[in-house]
């Protein structure tokens, strides 16, 4: 089908129906629609192909963007999945939860005038509809290494590291403390943004690649480390960050103060009828809630709160709207779902005696920028208030909990916790044990999902370096 040129001017960007606010706080599903075969035709032609595509080059994998949105609007759905899948191991998940505002559509050229291509949405629907349709990773010309790597974590890294594994006939077996696959994606990512089915169809799709998975397991405490590196040619950690950053202000140990991640577990295991024993379910109905932090955990316990039946939420974060880390996508379902924004307004301490009573901020302006690039809030003296409050959820991020037994086996890490690996050379990723390769949000820091993916599989490519493969 020849390119119509002017595509872009004729047929405006429309992203897939998304459900009302006052419907959608109802429930924790996905809010957002799919395309049909159409729709998603029409809104790939919108791409200009532009010589040098940006929004590549924007995408921490590098996805082959305008070359699979160009066979989806040639009608080419088997295609683009088997190309989708060349640069990123879980596109359909990519698709849902990456903030493309900030990534590949922000990028894009039609972006400022026109309105970007509707890439997130396109991406999700390639997966989504092929697999519905049949399609499966073409698995034919793989031929059998004999050569085996244990995975710990099946998070976004260790998922990706299995899929790239198994295209180069590795054999992997992936280890996990939690009942079900996925890491964060699956716990600590609300279903109104993530399905846990799509992980769930992820899984079958691994296991037909041939890889397995030994889930309820934690390495360490389950099954020691030694073990790994006896039984396996070589090892992946994929462990994550799961030590939860704290304010340092007084009252954070106050009855009614919790932090994002345990309130998100818990939510997750009583969505998915696991047993809330493991991790007890935080209910905020009927409280006022006040959310500390501006990035995407912020914004889930904001929204998880709504759905909950909190009868206020209030998310309070010390810089301003400009310079929030959280997607404007989800800063904006937010808004409609009911959460109330105060920005530069930095906590000082949260007030109680015994239960939490409200939050004590002080009003910031925008400074300098810092070492990292990022304006710092100044305080502004005498602006001290007080936010009414009978819970407080802190969101202010994760940092890596590297496990004493890294020290046993020579596995080096930064001051910060974060593994230290090789970055360049013939075997990146590799730590300071030879035989044990790292990746993900403990190597980087807590980071995207996208960037996790893209780490899990150059540490794969550097373990089949590695085995001579």
């Amino acid at each position: 089908m020849p390119k119509h040129p002017l595509q872009f001017l004729e047929v405006p960007r429309r992203d897939p129906d998304k459900e009302p606010a006052e419907d959608r706080i109802r429930h924790f599903g996905e809010i957002y629609g799919s395309y049909d075969g159409a729709s998603a035709g029409a809104q790939a032609g919108r791409c200009l192909a532009c010589g040098n595509p940006y929004c590549e080059w924007k995408c921490p994998v590098h996805n082959y963007i305008p070359n699979w949105l160009a066979l989806i609007e040639d009608g080419k759905l088997f295609e683009a999945a088997e190309l989708s899948h060349q640069t990123n191991s879980l596109p359909e998940i990519c698709g849902r939860v990456c903030p493309q505002d900030r990534l590949c559509e922000g990028a894009c050229t039609l972006e400022d005038a026109n309105g970007a291509v509707t890439i997130g949405s396109i991406e999700k629907y390639i997966t989504d509809e092929a697999v519905s349709q049949g399609w499966r990773p073409d698995m034919s010309n793989v031929t059998d290494t004999g050569k085996c790597v244990g995975i710990v974590g099946a998070g976004p890294a260790g998922l990706a590291a299995a899929d790239v594994l198994a295209r180069n006939g590795i054999r992997s077996v992936v280890f996990d403390a939690y009942p079900e696959i996925g890491g964060l994606l699956t716990y600590g990512i609300p279903p109104f943004k993530l399905e846990k089915q799509v992980v769930r169809t992820r899984r079958k799709i691994l296991e037909g690649m041939g890889v397995q998975f030994v889930l309820n397991t934690r390495i360490g405490d389950d099954k020691p480390f030694a073990e790994l590196l006896d039984e396996f040619d070589a090892v992946f950690l994929g462990m994550g960050t799961y030590e939860y950053v704290k304010g340092g202000f007084p009252g954070e140990d106050l009855s009614g103060v919790y932090d994002a991640l345990p309130y998100l577990v818990g939510n997750a295991y009583r969505e998915l009828g696991h047993d809330e024993a493991d991790a007890p379910y935080i209910d905020l109905e009927g409280r006022n809630v006040v959310v500390l932090g501006g990035g995407d955990t912020g914004m889930d316990c904001n929204r998880t709160a709504i759905r909950q039946g909190a009868k206020s939420v209030t998310c309070a974060y010390r810089r301003d709207e400009e310079n929030m880390p959280g997607s404007r996508r989800e800063v904006a379902n937010s808004r409609e779902e009911g959460v109330t924004f105060l920005f530069n307004r930095q906590p000082l301490e949260i007030l109680g005696d015994d239960c939490v009573t409200g939050v004590k901020v002080i009003e910031t302006e925008m400074g300098e920028p810092g070492p990292d690039g990022r304006r710092r809030p100044v305080p502004i003296e005498g602006s001290e208030d007080i936010l009414p409050a009978d819970a407080v959820v802190i969101a202010f991020g994760f940092r890596p909990d590297p496990p004493a037994w890294f020290a046993d086996f020579d596995i080096d890490t930064l001051d910060s916790g974060r593994v230290l690996v090789k970055s360049l050379g013939v075997t990146p990723y590799q730590t300071s044990n030879p035989k044990v390769f790292a990746g993900g949000d403990m190597v980087r820091g807590s980071d995207l999902v996208v960037t996790a993916v893209h780490e899990g599989r150059e540490a794969a490519k550097g373990i089949a370096k590695f085995l001579g493969i």
